[in-house]
């Protein structure tokens, strides 16, 4: 796979880059995030496959790590992780909302960035290899329409901006209003893993979600066990 490493510290990106191409990974560094951008356009690197995940530090010299992301969502669809020392979760949140697709908080474990990457990659090749839905195939929500062929989202008759994930998650729980269901099942369906890191970020997305569609009630969390949609007149 190949794998576009974002770092504008030399000596982290030469010892990450050491590590990953003995992981099999055909890594390229772009030091900010002018670079970032020219990399992942095809005609930058003619002949080769496009990357299969983006890792992004965002603390760059030349533009804010968040700015590049939503640069990147623009004109690409490869996934984005990304690589911060912000933990706290409205930091995490306003990453996803800028299309990012999971992130490492510093420092981190190798084994936990590998596991990351490689959960990305899965699920990215999972969602392309899905066939599409029926033309008609929509569900509705009171207000909310999920239309699973296109993978549109619409609040009130409004489009609402989700990244691949977050529409999975709520495609998930609305297929079976009412239902709850456990982490684990989510984690497994959605993120196709069953790797314990995930959970965290299982509860970002919830969080996100509920944000973006502007009804915090709407998903319902059953304490101690998972989520579920909640249907109107519940």
């Amino acid at each position: 796979m190949r794998l576009l490493l974002v770092e504008d510290d030399n000596h982290v990106a030469a010892a990450l880059s050491a590590i990953l191409a003995r992981h099999g990974f055909d890594v390229v560094h772009a030091r900010n995030g002018e670079e970032a951008l020219r990399a992942v356009l095809p005609a930058t690197h003619p002949g080769k496959p496009p990357f299969g995940v983006v890792l992004l530090d965002l603390g760059l010299p030349d533009q804010d790590g968040y700015q590049v992301c939503g640069k990147l969502r623009k004109i690409t669809s490869t996934p984005v992780i990304m690589v911060t020392a912000r933990a706290d979760v409205r930091s995490r949140i306003h990453g996803l909302n800028l299309g990012a697709d999971d992130y490492v908080v510093k420092p981190y474990d190798i084994g936990e960035l590998l596991a990351r990457i490689h959960a990305v990659a899965r699920r990215t090749a999972a969602v392309e290899e899905t066939a599409p839905a029926p033309a008609d195939d929509a569900l509705r929500l009171g207000t909310v329409t999920v239309e699973l062929p296109t993978r549109r989202v619409r609040v009130d008759g409004a489009a609402v901006q989700l990244t691949r994930k977050e529409f999975d998650l709520l495609a998930l729980l609305a297929q079976r209003p009412g239902v709850v269901f456990r982490r684990e099942q989510i984690i497994s369906e959605v993120w196709r893993t069953s790797w314990e890191g995930t959970g965290r970020t299982l509860e970002v997305h919830v969080a996100s979600l509920r944000a973006k569609l502007g009804m915090p009630a709407l998903i319902e969390t059953v304490r101690g066990v998972g989520y579920r949609l909640v249907t109107p007149g519940d």
